[in-house]
């Protein structure tokens, strides 16, 4: 490609940037309150504790899924928040949606011994090691 047929396209139509961003949908940012899981993960030697916030979501909205060594943490997540000026709305924004996170632990979780608790907007659980079979040593032969 040359140098004028560069500067053929770049000046085909030197307005259609300017209009194009008038004809795109509106945008607007984020104000920085979508939801998304934190976690915070310990390991000691016969357990793992699982902090995670979930912060303004109902206990009731909470799924937590053990399948060996993978937790699956999902939320149903509503907020709603109305900016008023003299006693009129001038600005509603409603979030309502699902959230998940999946992880995977170095050990399986023992699913029967495990507790979960949810209190001031952070979800606790208390996971168990699985007991495994102790590593056994061939004999070579």
């Amino acid at each position: 490609m040359n140098k004028l047929s560069v500067l053929d396209t770049s000046m085909k139509d030197p307005f259609e940037s300017v209009f194009r961003g008038f004809l795109a949908p509106l945008r607007i940012s984020g104000s920085g309150d979508e939801l998304d899981i934190k976690l915070d993960v310990v390991e000691n030697d016969d357990a793992f504790k699982v902090h995670a916030d979930l912060p303004g979501v109902k206990k009731e909205d909470i799924n937590v899924r053990i399948d060996g060594n993978r937790v699956h943490i999902d939320a149903e997540a509503r907020r709603e928040k109305d900016v008023k000026e003299k006693g009129k709305v001038v600005r509603s924004e409603r979030y309502y949606g699902t959230v998940s996170r999946v992880f995977t632990l170095s050990q399986d979780v023992d699913d029967a011994k495990a507790v979960a608790k949810y209190e001031n907007g952070v979800l606790t659980l208390e996971l168990p090691k699985k007991a495994g079979a102790a590593a056994k040593k061939l004999a070579i032969q």
